[in-house]
């Protein structure tokens, strides 16, 4: 071994030396936090968004920080668990999308909640099965999860945080001859988001051979069980289920992203960069739709989503859906919210809460 070398690896041992000491210390301030808070709300979505966001404003590299964000994360995670355990429910089973937005949210050191269905996920949390949810509630080329959306009209369950996760799907079954595949299974998001890759590649396949799946994973268990099946879903569901992947990235859409919500029962302290979400119906007369958004223009209350869907109730026609930039606290998104509330028909706010970095 070169002197260099053994030099190098002696400032790589002593800085790791460093690191344990650091994170030991800064383990026992959360311990010291945890006794001070006793039985009071762990988890802090404001303040873990914004440590997130300072660490990656200051990071010099070479690491990106994708890497960073992952990193802390986890510190958080182990300082979090060391205050007291929290549980999440998430459509399951493992290896879905929703797992993986789930860790990279709160990290590993948590209690999973695998869910047969979106609805479970409301319910668990709501009977305090969970503490809380993860929920897709769009995706970036085939819209609102429609599902999602409902359940938030109707539920108490507050929106706390919300994550992106760039979804890379695969194609994957028990070999990888194409010619032998006979049906696909997965979800209808992930099905509509390979449309055209999998008429280009697989154009022996009818439409009535593609399957819905109650979720990805679930799609993956399926074509375990069938050699002629394939499924698309994601690389660590390939892993569960000890299935060969047959093409990797196959979304049409190469900037594909999930975005998912975090629901439970706390309400949201302003992180210096968030948003809010509602839902808000208008009386049926002309311009109503204008008057209805009139005041977040007068001030200065900017949109990032605006969406319709059929109310379920009967009592209106449609229920838009809307996120705000800013927090409801916020002066001015208080004082639009507050003339919003004499224009509308009905107004509900799912929550303010950190926007995803």
């Amino acid at each position: 071994m070169s002197e260099q070398l053994k030099q190098l690896r002696e400032q790589i041992d002593a800085i790791d030396n460093q690191l344990l000491q650091l994170i030991s210390e800064r383990a026992t301030l959360a311990q010291q936090i945890g006794k001070i808070k006793k039985n009071t709300v762990i988890y802090r979505p404001e303040r873990e968004a914004q440590i997130l966001t300072r660490m990656q404003d200051r990071n010099p590299g070479p690491i990106g920080n994708a890497q960073i964000q992952r990193l802390f994360t986890e510190i958080m995670s182990i300082c979090r668990g060391l205050e007291s355990a929290i549980s999440v429910a998430y459509l399951g089973p493992n290896g879905t999308f929703s797992e993986e937005a789930t860790l990279k949210r709160f990290g590993s050191v948590i209690t999973t909640i695998a869910c047969d269905s979106i609805d479970d996920v409301f319910r668990a949390v709501e009977s305090d099965s969970a503490h809380y949810g993860v929920v897709p509630v769009e995706n970036s080329s085939e819209g609102a999860v429609g599902r999602t959306m409902d359940l938030l009209l109707q539920s108490p369950l507050i929106i706390c945080a919300e994550v992106q996760l760039p979804v890379h799907q695969c194609l994957m079954a028990s070999q990888t001859d194409l010619t032998q595949i006979k049906q696909i299974y997965s979800h209808p998001q992930s099905l509509a988001q390979c449309r055209h890759w999998l008429k280009t590649n697989l154009p022996h396949l009818p439409d009535a051979a593609l399957i819905n799946a109650a979720s990805n994973a679930d799609a993956a268990r399926k074509a375990a069980a069938d050699d002629t099946a394939a499924a698309i879903a994601s690389k660590r569901a390939a892993e569960l289920f000890k299935l060969s992947i047959c093409a990797e990235n196959i979304e049409d859409d190469p900037k594909n992203t999930t975005r998912f919500l975090i629901v439970g029962k706390q309400i949201g302290v302003a992180s210096g960069k968030d948003k809010t979400s509602l839902a808000v119906s208008t009386h049926n007369r002309p311009g109503a739709i204008y008057q209805l958004l009139e005041p977040l223009a007068q001030h200065g209350v900017s949109m990032s989503r605006l969406e319709s869907r059929p109310s379920r109730s009967g009592l209106w026609h449609y229920v838009f859906y809307i996120d705000l930039e800013g927090h409801q606290e916020d002066e001015h998104v208080a004082a639009a919210l507050q003339e919003l509330r004499y224009r509308a028909a009905f107004l509900k706010i799912f929550g303010s809460y950190p926007a995803a970095g």
